[in-house]
């Protein structure tokens, strides 16, 4: 009867915590959206500069809102810039949108930058009710999320704010086709062109960004490319308020694999306060529940790690920088880099590189968490039925905890048979607890 009880209680506080959970969608209070002041023609968007011979970005602000560029070669086709922009929803310097898609995403590049602004997941859709795909990168306020890359110094390189030229506006993955390559050109009046190429393939949720130095000036250019991750902290639309689930940055580095850099070590600037220095096989990535964006780089090369406060809407920056690179008169050079915006599919990921897969937080109980999830994706690699293979699973613990399991209800069978006496003997000596203990 008390096990009964104990039972119903339970299932009652459950179902007022899923009502509180209802209401709080309907009736409870939304979170602020924190409007950024009016961009003007003379607002400087702040850009990350790096000296080549320094060890530390210093934050500089530009000399216009609008970034310079120069024309890209005249025997190219292009399609013509629209003007750049920006607004109070949208902080970031806008100019054409170059559409790409493929069968697992939909994405927009703008050409300030060659930034990934928008990014939509064809396979994974808002939820049941909604089949449209669902949004995981966003360029407009609140809910900020952009993958941006480029080369440093700005003076003799593109950088983020540096406008492109795009040959069309629109890339399409065809049918039998399993690579879609989108170029974005920029050359600067010394002679110096930069081909920014997206390179997408079939089933993949990785995007190849390649920066292609062609060097035909006089002299020696030199540069080095830095990747960056821009996001503002909004709770995920739907999230269970009972359900805490991490949203924030994390880097990867040969002494810790995976480590956390919350908005808070961000605003405290914690990488550089640490003096960490640079490492081969790193990555820097920006986490949410199910989803991530991370930027990886060559493993053949040392990367520092950094990351800022943008005022405009509360931005929070997370990226890296790589080496110093001198291009010979007449010579070519590409830097590489990896991005992987997507679900957090644990082989896809520790494929991609080391550390990566456990971005999958499972909570403090990871240690029954992570092998009872390789149990069950085993038994679906074999049966290819995931509701099979939960029943599997289920039976499978119930097996192992057999024994335990038949010892209790056997302790609590001999219990409720000596229920009564038990009883009976309470009734006979009432409130005196000596000879009922001496009887039991």
């Amino acid at each position: 009867m008390d096990n009964v009880r104990l039972i119903l209680i339970m299932a009652l506080i459950f179902v007022l915590l899923l009502i509180y959970q209802a209401w709080q969608e309907d009736y409870g209070p939304k979170p602020t959206i924190v409007e950024p002041p009016r961009a003007t023609e003379t607002a400087a968007p702040p850009e990350t500069a790096l000296d080549p011979n320094a060890n530390t970005l210093t934050p500089v602000e530009t000399g216009s809102a609008t970034p310079s560029t120069t024309s890209a070669s005249s025997s190219i086709p292009t399609v013509t810039s629209a003007p750049v922009v920006t607004t109070s929803t949208q902080p970031l310097a806008q100019g054409q949108r170059v559409i790409v898609e493929t069968d697992v995403m939909i994405v927009e590049i703008d050409t300030v930058g060659g930034d990934i602004r928008q990014k939509f997941l064809i396979d994974y859709p808002v939820s049941v009710e909604n089949p449209a795909p669902y949004q995981l990168m966003n360029d407009s306020l609140p809910n900020v999320f952009v993958a941006q890359s480029g080369l440093l110094p700005s003076e003799s390189a593109p950088t983020h704010l540096t406008v492109y030229q795009a040959e069309q506006g629109s890339y399409r993955l065809a049918d039998g086709q399993d690579n879609l390559v989108v170029p974005l050109r920029w050359t600067n009046e010394a002679g110096v062109t930069v081909t920014k190429r997206f390179t997408f393939a079939r089933g993949s949720h990785v995007i190849n960004v390649a920066h292609e130095v062609f060097n035909q000036s006089a002299q020696a250019w030199q540069a080095r490319q830095y990747s960056q991750l821009q996001r503002t902290q909004v709770a995920e639309q739907g999230q269970s308020s009972f359900v805490h689930t991490y949203m924030g940055g994390a880097i990867s580095s040969p002494k810790q694999l995976y480590e956390k850099v919350t908005f808070g070590d961000i605003e405290d600037n914690k990488l550089a306060n640490e003096s960490r220095g640079s490492w081969q096989g790193g990555w820097a990535a920006m986490l949410q529940h199910y989803f991530l964006g991370a930027w990886v780089p060559p493993n053949t090369e040392e990367f520092t790690y950094y990351s800022r406060v943008l005022p405009e809407g509360k931005r929070y920056v997370l990226g890296m920088y790589g080496p110093l690179i001198s291009v010979a008169a007449g010579a070519t050079y590409q830097f590489d880099l990896q991005l992987y915006a997507g679900p957090k599919i644990q082989d896809k990921l520790a494929a991609l590189a080391p550390g990566l897969d456990l971005t999958v937080d499972y909570g403090w109980l990871w240690f029954l968490a992570q092998p009872l999830f390789w149990l069950l994706e085993t038994i679906h690699s074999l049966l290819g039925n995931w509701g099979i293979a939960i029943i599997l699973v289920t039976l499978l613990i119930k097996l192992a905890f057999f024994h335990l399991s038949a010892t209790s209800y056997k302790s609590m069978a001999n219990m409720r048979r000596l229920q009564p006496r038990l009883m009976s003997l309470k009734e006979r000596y009432g409130d005196d607890k000596a000879k009922l203990n001496q009887a039991m």
